[in-house]
């Protein structure tokens, strides 16, 4: 059984601070409205599932809700007995709509989580409470206090590049239709902290129990396979929900911030244009394993991005030409602006005296033009007569910025910030692309395209089959031939030429929308330094790179991906030998000596477990630091974080600040995947707070002067040591259990489900690289999805507690024990990497049931398999329970964080129901398909809910 975590009302005591305490006063429950909110939406949701489904259907809902909660809470294996027997009762119908239920109350009680998550930080901010770790006003406290200076803080953010990289992967389960209603009842339930009259609050309850009916009645999964235009589709409504104005309302805060820790004349970060944090993507160009992804798709996916961008801009411009009223009869303007004025199509005698609205006029017409130009086919304000496109985004700035200055020399400078300075800096962030689309593609794709053109081109019959020196010889003089191995008159297979394809397409899309549009290209596989000089070479026959005269360039960065452990321990070398090449040396000087490298979390934790593979991606990183240094090149690293813990997922925050010394330097990239981009933007204040906390871990990070002591030094080399043999002990541990253990791969698709997760619609990607059921085929997203739904999270703690009991038990002696066990506690306390990795586990383990992975264990049909390893699970889960505990003190789960502790407690009463559901209805559907009858689609409908609402209850399984 889970053990139990602190009552509410300790976690509520620990978790905030009232604002004024005094001996007389009781202590105020900070966390009431949020039991409020929940009440709230669940009385309404009963309401709705009464009046929808019936009364009777309401009482099973609540019978199983009570005998779930009697589950987790009674260690008698009666209960379980009885749960069974009911859920067995149900007809298809009653579990369809009790799956629905319990789906949609962890929908709800996400939503009243964020609305309270704003309530309390608003609540702060009015108290005038010191600022708070994760913001940019800490950050900046923190670094004056040790000796920063302004003019080094604001060099950062001139130079910083901070890019979330949104991704579709398949634990994205949710529909547009259904985060569109999620919002409303968002915005609904934030107007309730206002001051309602009695009469508006009632409106304001009859709205919500609409839009929950509404979210009832509409479907919540996909009836066809999600497409890769779909996947581009439910990323850009996180533009219009949070980024396109959270984004530039952020930058005003950070100056503002800037300004007052580091006050200085003529020093302002509100008026440069650097761009120190960009939005990225890969939804579109990532073609690593999708055969759906090609260069149509590519030039979709920088259509509809520009055409999201343009109407925004659209629409504030013709706005802001309704604001901007400002009459000559009563102020002066500038030359510039009058120019502006003049050259504008708006001939109206109305507007005669009114510059601002000509020029406004003016500036729309050249936008609705420059949006026709990049494939806009519906404007929907007509503009007053045809103008001339804009050539790109920087000139659409630097016509608001001739608004800006005449404003602020003729007394309107506060006219700037309501929308203008917004505007101005979401040209500059956004262009006319919106996002920077990565290019992705596996090196042996590369390698092939390249083994037909040289064999086409009578140069090299087999490429492929060279060792890797005469490799990197052949394809360096190929790289300093002027012509081309490719020819219009030969033919090539359909894989060579999409290929080529799609990289000419990228040229014609940088040309079309701009140099940010596309400029990376990530090599999936990443294992020789062939792998990066074949990119090179394909981009020379597509044009993308000119070798050999005064405008030598590569237009695409090369960048490695290093994601097997393997290949993470060769990235330093390869990387050395890579940056040594005269030929590479030039280009990446005209990179602005700088080099990204992006790093994968998930296959690496497939490969060697949890905590291998975070201690392999600490050392390539360290090692990867030292080879840059001596090149004098800088590095930026990419990380390929996912949902789960298990795929490098966890705080954002504490991830940056726990990376070893020298790695971010303003510089850093990283994924948002699956459903925890929904749990992070789909909220525009809990979307500033995620982007702010971004931005104050990276400024933390980079400038926060390190220790040079010695005797640190000393020590920390100290910690690595016992890093290195835990890592070892645990690698073994993890390998022999899902490697090398017989009946395991068995196991694991019986035992979870990642069968049904496989025909879930929610992904244009196949769930395996190959046809076969082998762990090294499968990929590493649904490998951690199906754990999570089963609740044991195995990916996030497997080898721990073996790796720590068996370090311990290698002492002769107590004394020897005792003093291992102290190191591993100092280590916690001093080492944020090891604090960190603790921390994330702990969050881990506090989703983890043993009681409910039981249940999912039943599915197993070999009951001696069955028993074998899930005996094994259980005691390697106690051991890492027991071995936590050891080092930190704490008996409960997070302990340190009676926030997230209690939002668990809240959900699991939903969550629970959900599980057993899950594995009666997996039962049902698998019975049928193993005696071959025709498929129940309303009990797979059921299996596809339950997902579905797991994963919105538990929120970062992906």
């Amino acid at each position: 059984m889970a053990k139990q975590i602190p009552p509410a009302a300790t976690v509520i005591r620990t978790a905030t601070r009232t604002t004024v305490r005094t001996a007389t006063r009781p202590a105020i429950d900070n966390d009431a409205p949020l039991k409020e909110d929940i009440r709230l939406l669940g009385r309404l949701l009963g309401e709705v599932l009464r009046s929808q489904e019936g009364e009777a259907i309401y009482d099973v809902v609540e019978t199983v809700r009570q005998t779930a909660v009697r589950f987790r809470r009674e260690d008698a294996p009666q209960t379980g007995a009885d749960l069974n027997r009911m859920l067995k009762k149900l007809t298809r119908e009653q579990t369809i709509s009790v799956v629905r239920a319990f789906s949609y109350f962890s929908h709800l009680a996400n939503i009243a989580e964020d609305q309270h998550r704003n309530r309390r930080r608003r609540a702060h901010q009015m108290a005038g409470s010191p600022a708070r770790q994760g913001s940019v006003a800490f950050a900046l406290a923190k670094l004056d206090d040790a000796g920063v200076s302004g003019t080094t803080v604001r060099e950062f953010f001139k130079n910083a590049l901070i890019s979330p990289v949104l991704t579709a992967h398949p634990t994205e389960v949710q529909r547009k239709s259904i985060l569109d209603a999620e919002h409303d009842i968002a915005r609904l339930l934030a107007q309730r902290d206002l001051s309602l009259t009695p009469k508006e609050s009632a409106l304001n309850t009859e709205l919500l129990h609409a839009r929950i009916s509404t979210l009832w009645q509409t479907r919540m999964l996909r009836y066809s396979k999600l497409t890769v235009a779909d996947e581009i589709e439910n990323a850009l409504s996180y533009y219009r929900i949070t980024f396109l104005r959270e984004l530039p309302g952020m930058y005003d805060d950070i100056a503002d911030e800037v300004a007052h820790q580091f006050p200085q004349k003529h020093a302002s970060l509100a008026t440069d244009a650097s761009t120190y944090v960009q939005m990225g993507s890969w939804i579109g160009g990532d073609r690593d394993g999708n055969p759906n992804v090609n260069a149509d798709t590519m030039q979709h996916a920088l259509k509809r991005q520009s055409t999201t961008i343009l109407d925004f801009y659209l629409e504030e411009t013709h706005t802001l030409g309704g604001e901007l009223s400002i009459s000559t009869l009563l102020i002066n303007i500038s030359p510039a602006l009058q120019a502006l004025a003049n050259a504008s199509p708006d001939t109206s005698a109305h507007r005669t005296d009114e510059p601002y609205r000509r020029a406004l006029v003016g500036m729309y017409a050249r936008l609705a033009a420059t949006a026709r130009v990049l494939g806009a086919t519906n404007i929907l304000r007509k503009e007053v007569a045809p103008a001339a496109p804009y050539p790109s985004a920087a000139e659409y700035a630097a016509d608001l910025q001739v608004l800006a200055d005449s404003l602020v020399s003729h007394h309107g400078a506060h006219l700037i910030k309501p929308r203008l300075a917004g505007l101005k800096r979401a040209a500059e962030i956004f262009g006319f692309h919106l996002a920077t689309l990565d290019m992705r593609q596996s090196s042996d794709v590369h390698e092939r395209v390249l083994g037909e053109l040289f064999a086409s081109a009578k140069v090299e019959p087999h490429y492929a089959g060279l060792d890797e020196a005469h490799k990197i010889t052949l394809l360096l003089a190929e790289l300093a031939q002027p012509r081309l191995l490719t020819s219009p008159y030969l033919d090539y297979s359909d894989e060579t030429r999409s290929e080529l394809t799609i990289l000419r397409a990228a040229r014609t899309i940088r040309a079309r929308y701009g140099s940010r549009a596309i400029r990376n290209y990530i090599i999936s596989h990443t294992e020789t330094v062939s792998d990066l000089l074949e990119v090179m070479l394909l981009q020379k026959e597509t044009g993308l790179l000119r070798i050999g005269g005064p405008e030598e360039e590569l237009d695409l960065m090369v960048i490695p991906l290093f994601e097997t452990i393997p290949d993470l321990r060769l990235a330093a070398e390869i990387m050395e030998q890579w940056m040594s090449m005269p030929q590479v040396r030039s280009l990446i000087a005209r990179q602005g000596e700088l080099q990204e490298v992006m790093l994968g979390y998930s296959d690496s934790n497939k490969d060697g477990g949890f905590l291998t593979s975070t201690w392999e991606l600490y050392k390539a990183e360290t090692r990867l630091v030292q080879i840059f240094d001596r090149a004098g090149i800088t590095l930026r690293l990419f990380h390929g974080r996912g949902g789960t813990v298990g795929r490098g997922g966890g705080p954002s925050y504490e991830a940056i600040l726990a990376q070893p010394a020298g790695t971010v330097n303003g510089q850093i990239r990283l994924t948002e995947q699956g459903e925890i981009i929904a749990s992070k933007f789909s909220n525009p204040e809990i979307g500033r707070r995620n982007l702010e906390m971004l931005v104050a871990a990276t400024l933390e990070a980079s400038l926060m002067p390190q220790a040079n002591d010695p005797r640190r030094a000393k020590k920390s080399a100290g910690f690595e040591s016992i890093m290195e043999e835990l890592s070892e002990r645990a690698y073994r541990a993890y390998r022999n259990l899902v490697y090398e253990t017989p009946g395991f791969t068995d196991y694991f698709f019986e035992a979870t489900p990642i069968a049904e997760i496989a025909e879930l619609n929610i992904g244009s990607r196949p769930a395996s690289r190959k046809a076969s059921r082998r762990i090294e085929d499968l990929r590493a997203i649904p490998w951690g999805f199906s754990w999570g739904q089963c609740r044991l999270l195995l990916p996030g703690w497997y080898g721990f507690g073996s790796a720590i009991s068996d370090w311990l038990a290698a002492s002769d002696d107590d004394k020897a024990r005792a003093k291992k066990l102290a190191q591993l506690r100092i280590m916690e306390r001093e080492w944020p990497f090891f604090a960190t990795l603790l921390s994330n586990m702990d969050m881990v383990l506090s989703k983890t049931d043993l009681a409910l992975a039981s249940r999912y264990a039943e599915l197993v049909s070999d009951k001696k398999l069955r028993t074998s390893i899930f005996k094994r699970i259980a005691a390697e889960h106690e051991r890492t329970i027991d071995c936590l505990t050891a080092i930190t003190g704490a008996t409960d789960r997070l302990a340190n964080n009676p926030l997230l502790a209690r939002s668990i407690k809240n959900r699991f009463a939903y969550l629970d129901p959900l599980n057993h559901l899950q594995v009666e209805l997996i039962k049902r559907h698998r019975a049928t398909t193993k005696d071959d009858q025709p498929i129940d689609e309303r009990v797979r409908r059921g299996i596809h809910l339950s997902i579905n609402g797991i994963a919105a209850g538990l929120r970062n399984t992906g």
